[in-house]
């Protein structure tokens, strides 16, 4: 009895191996069809996008985003604007204007917001021509 029994527990043992074997082999399988379609998907991404700067480029779509942006950059801020970001009337006199702008651009500071420090500084430059050019000679 005691044969038999180290006969049976042998073959499940033989049988634990070989589903451990066909375990590993799934897995290296899968680890295999992993890295091959994330190669292939990777590809695919990369051509399709040198084939859409490609179909930009013939259809002038580029040229016209460029053209855009260079546009919005270059326009300028109005008098309105620069009102309304500084938080001043048409009637307020310069020095107003100034402390007006050093309170907001040492707020924007301290916050760390860089793109409005920028805005407060445009708004005074725009305000800063138009003073000027209804008194000039006037030191700013």
């Amino acid at each position: 009895m005691n044969h038999k029994g180290n006969k049976k527990f042998g073959r499940k043992v033989l049988v634990e191996e070989m589903i451990l074997d066909w375990n590993l082999e799934a897995a290296k399988i899968l680890a295999n069809l992993i890295v091959m379609g994330g190669g292939i998907l990777a590809r695919a991404v990369v051509q399709a996008y040198r084939q859409a700067l490609t179909n930009a480029s013939k259809n002038g779509v580029a040229q016209e985003t460029i053209q855009n942006t260079i546009r919005r950059a270059s326009k300028a801020m109005t008098e309105q604007e620069a009102r309304q970001i500084l938080g001043v009337t048409e009637e307020a006199p310069w020095e107003e204007i100034v402390k007006k702008y050093d309170r907001l651009f040492e707020n924007n500071a301290k916050n760390g917001s860089f793109y409005l420090q920028s805005k407060v500084h445009r708004a005074k430059e725009c305000l800063e021509a138009i003073h000027q050019g209804k008194n000039p000679g006037t030191p700013s």
